[in-house]
């Protein structure tokens, strides 16, 4: 994770490794995270940040508890920027998947994993 300001404009940076264990290649990325309203969606602007702030090699990730408006998906795709989107959507189906249907399942699992935060 970043620091909370002065950031560059990313929430998190990393290193994912993809290949065989034993020749594998590690691949930077810069995640950038939103937390909106379901119906207030992620725009252009916001995308336009990430994209900015994407160095040679680097993918991008984008994570928002809503979804990323029609022409900023456009954009994206049309020119091709490695950016991965992860909606709010997404996030409620990993949610379901995981066993956690419900908003007291979520509650009850953050509060174990994660007993000194809130």
């Amino acid at each position: 994770m970043t620091r909370p300001s002065v950031d560059g404009g990313r929430d998190a940076i990393g290193t994912y490794r993809v290949g065989p264990l034993t020749d594998r290649i590690a691949l930077d990325f810069a995640l950038e995270a939103k937390c909106y309203a379901p119906d207030n969606g992620v725009g252009v602007k916001e995308l336009s940040c990430l994209i900015s702030r994407l160095r040679h090699r680097q993918f991008g990730i984008l994570v928002t508890t809503s979804f990323l408006g029609h022409q900023a998906y456009q954009e994206l795709r049309s020119d091709r920027h490695p950016v991965v989107v992860i909606a709010g959507a997404d996030i409620a189906a990993i949610l379901v998947k995981a066993g956690l249907g419900t908003p007291e399942a979520v509650r009850e699992w953050l509060v174990a994993e994660f007993p000194t935060a809130g």
